[in-house]
Protein backbone atom coordinates (compact mmCIF):
# COMPACT_ATOMS: atom_id res chain seq x y z
CA UNK A 1 0.00 0.00 0.00
CA UNK A 2 1.11 3.63 -0.82
CA UNK A 3 1.84 5.50 2.16
CA UNK A 4 1.72 9.42 1.93
CA UNK A 5 3.22 11.67 4.64
CA UNK A 6 1.59 14.86 5.22
CA UNK A 7 3.52 17.20 7.87
CA UNK A 8 1.74 19.96 9.24
CA UNK A 9 3.66 23.32 10.27
CA UNK A 10 2.03 26.55 11.55
CA UNK A 11 2.70 28.91 14.86
CA UNK A 12 1.11 27.48 17.98
CA UNK A 13 -2.85 27.72 18.10
CA UNK A 14 -3.34 28.83 15.21
CA UNK A 15 -5.92 25.66 14.54
CA UNK A 16 -3.68 23.19 13.04
CA UNK A 17 -4.54 20.09 15.99
CA UNK A 18 -8.53 20.64 14.92
CA UNK A 19 -7.67 20.88 11.55
CA UNK A 20 -5.52 17.85 11.24
CA UNK A 21 -7.90 16.02 13.73
CA UNK A 22 -11.16 16.99 11.66
CA UNK A 23 -9.66 16.17 8.18
CA UNK A 24 -8.99 12.61 9.41
CA UNK A 25 -11.86 12.00 11.44
CA UNK A 26 -14.84 14.26 9.83
CA UNK A 27 -14.24 14.54 6.22
CA UNK A 28 -10.40 13.19 5.46
CA UNK A 29 -9.89 16.01 2.87
CA UNK A 30 -13.06 15.84 0.92
CA UNK A 31 -13.33 19.11 -0.04
CA UNK A 32 -10.03 19.38 -1.18
CA UNK A 33 -9.36 18.48 -4.84
CA UNK A 34 -5.91 17.58 -3.80
CA UNK A 35 -3.07 18.53 -1.54
CA UNK A 36 -0.18 17.11 -3.77
CA UNK A 37 -0.36 17.23 -7.85
CA UNK A 38 -1.03 13.60 -7.87
CA UNK A 39 -3.13 12.83 -4.66
CA UNK A 40 -6.44 13.38 -4.29
CA UNK A 41 -8.49 12.29 -1.21
CA UNK A 42 -12.74 11.50 -1.31
CA UNK A 43 -14.85 10.88 1.62
CA UNK A 44 -13.96 8.18 4.18
CA UNK A 45 -16.04 5.11 3.72
CA UNK A 46 -17.16 3.69 7.35
CA UNK A 47 -14.85 0.60 7.31
CA UNK A 48 -11.94 3.52 6.78
CA UNK A 49 -13.01 5.53 10.18
CA UNK A 50 -13.31 2.50 11.57
CA UNK A 51 -9.51 1.28 10.72
CA UNK A 52 -8.38 4.73 11.63
CA UNK A 53 -5.88 4.59 14.17
CA UNK A 54 -3.55 7.29 16.53
CA UNK A 55 -0.51 6.10 16.30
CA UNK A 56 1.50 8.92 18.32
CA UNK A 57 0.21 12.17 20.10
CA UNK A 58 -0.35 14.17 17.63
CA UNK A 59 0.23 11.85 14.90
CA UNK A 60 -2.75 11.04 12.99
CA UNK A 61 -3.39 8.09 9.99
CA UNK A 62 -5.89 6.69 8.12
CA UNK A 63 -6.84 4.66 4.67
CA UNK A 64 -8.32 6.60 2.64
CA UNK A 65 -8.97 5.71 -1.57
CA UNK A 66 -7.29 7.72 -4.08
CA UNK A 67 -8.52 6.33 -7.93
CA UNK A 68 -9.56 3.18 -6.63
CA UNK A 69 -6.54 2.21 -4.51
CA UNK A 70 -6.00 2.65 -0.85
CA UNK A 71 -3.48 5.09 0.16
CA UNK A 72 -2.60 5.11 3.94
CA UNK A 73 -2.13 9.03 5.11
CA UNK A 74 -0.24 9.94 7.53
CA UNK A 75 -0.62 13.36 9.01
CA UNK A 76 1.85 14.30 11.26
CA UNK A 77 0.51 18.00 13.17
CA UNK A 78 3.81 19.63 14.82
CA UNK A 79 4.84 21.94 17.59
CA UNK A 80 4.99 25.25 16.50
CA UNK A 81 6.55 26.88 19.59
CA UNK A 82 9.57 28.15 19.23
CA UNK A 83 10.98 25.45 21.63
CA UNK A 84 10.92 22.82 19.08
CA UNK A 85 12.35 24.78 16.19
CA UNK A 86 15.59 22.43 16.77
CA UNK A 87 13.51 19.00 17.10
CA UNK A 88 10.42 19.70 14.48
CA UNK A 89 12.62 19.76 11.73
CA UNK A 90 13.38 15.86 12.55
CA UNK A 91 10.01 15.00 12.00
CA UNK A 92 10.60 16.50 7.80
CA UNK A 93 12.14 13.56 5.84
CA UNK A 94 10.35 11.35 3.54
CA UNK A 95 7.44 14.36 3.60
CA UNK A 96 5.24 13.97 0.77
CA UNK A 97 3.42 17.10 1.18
CA UNK A 98 3.84 19.71 4.19
CA UNK A 99 0.25 21.88 5.18
CA UNK A 100 1.26 25.37 6.44
CA UNK A 101 -1.31 26.58 8.51
CA UNK A 102 -2.01 30.36 9.36
CA UNK A 103 -4.79 31.43 11.22
CA UNK A 104 -6.99 34.18 9.00
CA UNK A 105 -7.55 36.10 12.49
CA UNK A 106 -3.92 36.52 13.47
CA UNK A 107 -1.84 38.53 10.66
CA UNK A 108 1.21 37.76 12.67
CA UNK A 109 0.57 33.91 11.88
CA UNK A 110 0.39 35.05 8.31
CA UNK A 111 3.71 37.03 8.28
CA UNK A 112 5.27 33.99 9.95
CA UNK A 113 4.53 31.77 6.90
CA UNK A 114 6.90 33.81 5.35
CA UNK A 115 9.50 34.45 7.50
CA UNK A 116 9.39 31.56 9.72
CA UNK A 117 7.53 28.64 7.87
CA UNK A 118 8.72 28.83 4.32
CA UNK A 119 11.95 29.34 5.00
CA UNK A 120 12.22 26.57 7.27
CA UNK A 121 10.81 23.87 4.65
CA UNK A 122 12.35 25.21 1.86
CA UNK A 123 16.07 24.61 3.86
CA UNK A 124 14.99 21.30 4.79
CA UNK A 125 12.79 19.84 1.99
CA UNK A 126 13.34 22.20 -0.41
CA UNK A 127 11.48 20.15 -3.39
CA UNK A 128 8.59 18.91 -1.39
CA UNK A 129 5.19 20.32 -2.62
CA UNK A 130 3.00 22.64 -0.22
CA UNK A 131 -0.54 23.74 0.21
CA UNK A 132 -0.95 26.41 2.44
CA UNK A 133 -3.77 26.33 4.57
CA UNK A 134 -5.49 29.28 6.61
CA UNK A 135 -7.61 28.09 9.26
CA UNK A 136 -10.66 29.92 11.60
CA UNK A 137 -12.64 30.61 8.32
CA UNK A 138 -15.65 31.00 10.97
CA UNK A 139 -13.92 33.88 12.91
CA UNK A 140 -12.97 36.21 9.82
CA UNK A 141 -16.56 37.80 9.83
CA UNK A 142 -17.19 37.57 13.50
CA UNK A 143 -18.20 41.15 14.65
CA UNK A 144 -16.30 40.31 18.18
CA UNK A 145 -13.18 38.94 16.83
CA UNK A 146 -13.23 41.87 14.73
CA UNK A 147 -13.64 44.26 16.66
CA UNK A 148 -10.96 43.00 18.92
CA UNK A 149 -8.42 43.07 16.06
CA UNK A 150 -9.54 46.66 15.28
CA UNK A 151 -8.67 47.46 18.41
CA UNK A 152 -4.64 46.17 17.34
CA UNK A 153 -5.01 47.76 14.13
CA UNK A 154 -5.40 44.67 12.07
CA UNK A 155 -7.49 43.01 10.55
CA UNK A 156 -8.88 39.26 9.16
CA UNK A 157 -6.77 38.15 6.57
CA UNK A 158 -8.77 37.83 3.75
CA UNK A 159 -8.80 34.79 0.43
CA UNK A 160 -6.94 36.94 -2.17
CA UNK A 161 -4.20 37.51 0.53
CA UNK A 162 -4.03 33.84 1.56
CA UNK A 163 -3.84 33.25 -2.41
CA UNK A 164 -0.90 35.55 -2.88
CA UNK A 165 1.17 34.16 0.16
CA UNK A 166 0.40 30.74 -2.13
CA UNK A 167 1.82 32.20 -4.99
CA UNK A 168 4.68 33.97 -3.49
CA UNK A 169 6.11 30.64 -1.49
CA UNK A 170 5.01 27.91 -4.86
CA UNK A 171 2.27 26.40 -3.02
CA UNK A 172 0.34 23.58 -5.01
CA UNK A 173 -2.96 24.60 -3.44
CA UNK A 174 -4.37 27.72 -1.08
CA UNK A 175 -7.33 26.40 1.19
CA UNK A 176 -9.54 28.05 4.19
CA UNK A 177 -11.05 26.05 6.90
CA UNK A 178 -12.66 26.22 10.20
CA UNK A 179 -14.43 23.56 12.22
CA UNK A 180 -17.91 24.03 9.99
CA UNK A 181 -16.42 25.49 6.44
CA UNK A 182 -13.74 24.59 3.52
CA UNK A 183 -13.29 26.30 0.71
CA UNK A 184 -10.80 25.46 -1.72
Amino acid sequence: MQAIKCVVVGDGAVGKANMSSNLIHHECLSSVESISPLVRFPHCSAHQLSSMKLLVFDNYSANVMVDGKTISLGLWDTAGQEDYDRLRPLSYPQTDVFLICFSLVSPPSYENVRTKWYPEISHHAPSTSIVLVGTKLDLREDPATIEKLRDRRMAPIQYSQGLTMAKDIGAVKYLECSDSHRRA
